[in-house]
């Protein structure tokens, strides 16, 4: 399997969902917490020849002294600004029918709001595709570590059921 450039992708909430049930640890998107408007956008990259989504997540004030590491990456601006990171050990396998592609274009309906966060978008995917490379080595770097279970404990805690989520995947119809 090869690695497409990287693109932005929402992915299936009902997938979501039952990733959820099988690992408390995946993102969750459920009604009752008040989650369900939110979103699961991440970028597409190939995992051991298998389709990973890792999610973007939004900066907060913790990610601002917070060193890149095997499972966490930075997001910044041409500028050197926090415009959000990659959550690797978050990330969740995906099959392309699961995968919505994300329209970033400008258009001259958007809002000034809607318009502002597809400009985030593009700055995001931007410094992904310029790290494309190096973020799918970290990507499979961390997989194979947690696969092989040659990682802390809590590193461990930190990252999902890779092989678990895969069995969910081969057995969801969307």
């Amino acid at each position: 399997m090869n690695q497409n450039r990287l693109n932005l992708y929402m992915v299936n909430m009902k997938y979501i969902r039952n990733l959820h049930n099988a690992d408390d640890n995946v993102l969750s998107v459920s009604p009752q917490t008040g989650k369900n408007t939110r979103p699961f956008i991440g970028i597409v990259i190939i995992c051991d020849e298998k389709q990973y989504c890792i999610p973007l997540s939004s900066p907060k004030a913790k990610h601002k002294n917070m060193k890149n590491d095997v499972d966490f990456t930075r997001i910044l601006d041409t500028n050197g600004k926090l415009i959000g990171v990659l959550d690797f050990n978050n990330m969740i396998p995906v099959r392309a029918d699961l995968l919505k592609s994300i329209d970033i274009k400008i258009t001259a309906s958007d809002t000034p709001a809607s318009a502002h966060y597809k400009n985030l978008l593009i700055d995001q995917l931007n410094f992904c595709r310029r790290n494309q490379d190096a973020i799918v080595n970290k990507a499979n770097r961390l997989y194979r570590m947690v696969y092989k279970k040659n990682v802390s404990s809590s590193l461990k805690r930190r990252c999902l059921q890779f092989k678990k989520l895969e069995e969910v995947l081969s057995h969801f119809t969307s």
